[in-house]
């Protein structure tokens, strides 16, 4: 699987490289184009280079200085699609982290079907409160953030309505490690995995567990979460990738489908999640 911000950098390039064919038509030079809008040439050069990602009026500006102002529009579009693609956490964070939980909510809301693969940590929509804490505690401090994380805490528990309320459908699959990750204390996770068992007996939830023996067609991957088989949000650890080509859409399925077929749900699942309890101690 390519990665998702290769994929945000090509498409930021080819921004660039339209950039550049236009001023190229014009018949201009890259000093003349810094001349009419009124900025340096290196200015020009790192935009038409993917150096330096233009804003909408930048672009607006570039069109209207090569003569051709009704291109801006579209090039405006397809630059903040690449924007929308790729946008690193500290970006998202700026502010705390209560606003992105809070940010969220509408998307949940909308969302019929949800496919999720967690391989580091339990779902949000799976947290409880304890373990939500503790994990967004260590995020603050990692990244630096406002510390809001009471608020956040309780903007997830209120998005996370969804798997009890409305006509919401989740395919779940979570790694056996994340059992054994240990978030908080003994107490917090002990707690966590007995939520699991209870949210599994939900009529709108199925939770697959790969365990650690399984014979594997898809090596590990980093979380996602398919939102109605039209996008899909990828977590790193610098960004959050959102892609909403078809093509990129089908592949996290198929990515999907193929874990899926080495899960365990039902009895077995639970035997691993008791099993997690158990070595808690």
């Amino acid at each position: 699987m390519s990665s998702p911000s290769s994929k945000a950098q090509a498409a930021r390039e080819a921004v660039a490289g339209r950039l550049r064919e236009i001023r190229l038509d014009a018949g201009i030079t890259a000093r003349e184009l810094a001349v009419r809008c009124r900025w340096s040439e290196s200015k020009s050069s790192r935009i038409e280079h993917a150096k330096t990602p233009p804003s909408d009026a930048d672009i607006r500006a570039w069109c209207t200085a090569c003569g051709v102002p009704g291109l801006a529009d579209d090039l405006i579009a397809s630059n903040r699609q690449a924007d929308f693609m790729y946008v690193q956490w500290k970006r998202l964070q700026r502010t705390g982290l209560r606003q992105l939980q809070e940010s969220g909510a509408p998307l949940y809301e909308q969302t019929q079907q949800f496919h999720v693969y967690c391989s580091n940590v339990v779902p949000g929509f799976f947290q409880t409160p304890g373990y939500a804490t503790a994990l967004l505690t260590s995020i603050a401090q990692f990244r630096g953030t406002p510390d809001d994380v009471s608020d956040a805490v309780q903007a997830r528990m209120d998005r996370s309505h969804v798997i009890r309320e409305g006509d919401h459908r989740f395919a779940v699959l979570v790694e056996e490690s994340v059992l054994r990750y240990r978030i908080g204390s003994a107490e917090i996770m002990a707690a966590q995995l007995g939520h699991l068992l209870s949210v599994m007996a939900l009529p709108s939830i199925s939770l697959g567990i790969i365990p650690f023996t399984a014979s594997r067609q898809a090596w590990p991957l980093e979380t996602f979460t398919i939102f109605d088989r039209q996008r899909v949000h990828v977590e790193t650890l610098s960004a959050a990738i959102k892609e909403t080509q078809p093509s990129d859409v089908a592949l996290h399925l198929k990515a999907f489908g193929n874990l899926k077929e080495v899960a365990a749900y039902g009895p077995e699942a639970r035997s691993l999640i008791a099993a997690a309890i158990d070595a808690v101690g």
